[in-house]
């Protein structure tokens, strides 16, 4: 959510930003709004003195046995003229932070200009693309012609965008869970955490999916939100929240199942386990101080970044261009992992820097040492990894010739050491 004030004291800056958003100046509309609110509440105000006043002439003209009728209806009147005020000041701050609510960030003057994910940037590349002496068959056939994936079932009890893995697939799936989970706890310092599930609208409001995104999440008839990522429980940890300088940056870290109801992408990645109704994700948040939120975002890409290192799975990081952009960030890094069956690199991570654009909305704010006065922290959000799209890479890129999958070095002892998957018995 936008600062007002920043747009008073800089609104040509703010057209600007929107402008690279797709979006047309709307500076002129929020300050005629936020100077209609202003009016109203220092209308309300001049009438809360002068009642304040006449109360007082009203006590001298008693204490003298003066009458006092005419002012004593006069307060009564102005007390109806303040609650007008006062109700109409309120309408309007509403429809101003929800005029503010509905508006995206604005990108860091760093993001690439660019209309789509054709237009992101090649930051960087890991590792050499997989290349085999054999045709490399993608997740699906690999996963079925081990007997250990079933989409079948699973769109039997739970309909299309659904898997069910069995077995060693199964636990190959929770070892690759613990093990990012490990390193970011035992080596990235961060702290562990099991969230709720299903939050409240204010929540899903704080980081940024409502009301905008309402499409894309499971809605329970109890008025529960299915969580679309950790992100949100995580994020929300500090709203309403004042907390101390010397505590932060707070890294929390998550594994959770995340739903999405995939609004808008009939169509498109129907195969396999790419994009799906439910999935797991260890997700990471950030929660630090202004002048540390950038370094912040380089150091949280480099953690997604090392698991697949750990795993010796193949990928680039790109930075995402401003028509790319979420919602909520001024900055993205996606990493992309590189998928042999596919001949591609596909998205298994991204990493966002919102800056105060969450902490205002949820009110999460710090205490500098020896200051009275707070600050909005910074948020930050990262995927550290997908954990089904993972598995599909570890699938792909540690395949065998005749459907084996070669377990990597790093997850064996989360396998009991098992060295090879193979075909149930």
């Amino acid at each position: 959510m936008h600062d007002i004030r920043t747009i008073r004291d800089h609104p040509k800056a703010f057209d600007a930003g929107l402008k690279r958003r797709g979006l047309d100046p709307l500076s002129q509309d929020l300050l005629a709004l936020d100077k209609d609110r202003r009016e109203l509440e220092t209308r309300a105000q001049e009438i809360q003195t002068e009642r304040n006043k006449a109360a007082k002439e009203i006590g001298m003209r008693k204490a003298k046995g003066e009458d006092a009728s005419d002012l004593i209806e006069h307060v009564s009147k102005s007390k109806t003229a303040q609650g007008e005020a006062e109700v109409e000041a309120k309408a309007k701050t509403e429809e101003l932070n929800n005029f503010l609510a509905s508006l995206p960030n604005i990108p860091d003057a760093s993001v690439p200009d660019g209309k789509d994910e054709s237009d992101n940037i090649e930051v960087r590349k890991w590792g050499v693309p997989t290349a085999f002496e054999f045709v490399a068959k993608d997740h699906v056939d690999l996963g079925e012609g081990l007997g250990q994936m079933n989409f079948e079932v699973a769109a039997k009890i739970s309909g299309a965008r659904f898997v069910m893995l069995t077995g060693q697939l199964a636990h190959l799936e929770r070892a690759l869970a613990n093990f990012m989970l490990d390193v970011h706890t035992l080596e990235n310092d961060l702290t562990e955490v099991n969230p709720p599930a299903l939050v409240k609208d204010t929540a899903l409001f704080g980081t940024g999916q409502l009301p905008k995104f309402a499409d894309d999440l499971f809605h329970t008839e109890d008025d529960y939100w299915l969580i679309p990522t950790a992100e949100v429980p995580l994020t929300n940890i500090a709203a309403g929240e004042t907390i101390e300088e010397k505590a932060l940056p707070v890294r929390f870290v998550a594994k959770t199942w995340c739903f999405r109801s995939e609004a808008g992408s009939a169509g498109k990645d129907t195969r396999g386990m790419i994009r799906q109704h439910q999935f797991t994700k260890v997700e990471m948040v950030s929660i630090t101080r202004p002048e540390d939120s950038d370094a912040e975002l380089d150091r949280m890409t480099e953690c997604a970044e090392g698991i697949l290192q750990r795993l010796d799975i193949p990928y680039r990081t790109v930075a995402l261009c401003v028509g790319d952009l979420g919602f909520g960030a001024v900055k993205t890094y996606d990493i992309e992992v590189w998928l042999p069956g596919q001949n591609t690199y596909r998205e298994i991570s991204s990493c966002s820097s919102t800056r105060d654009f969450q902490a205002r909305r949820m009110n999460a704010r710090f205490k500098r040492e020896g200051e009275k006065k707070p600050e909005f922290v910074h948020t930050l959000n990262g995927s550290g990894l997908a954990v089904g799209r993972c598995l599909v890479a570890v699938l792909e890129n540690y395949q065998n010739a005749d459907g084996t999958i070669t377990i990597p070095h790093a997850l064996r002892p989360y396998m009991a050491g098992q060295e090879v998957i193979k075909p149930h018995a």
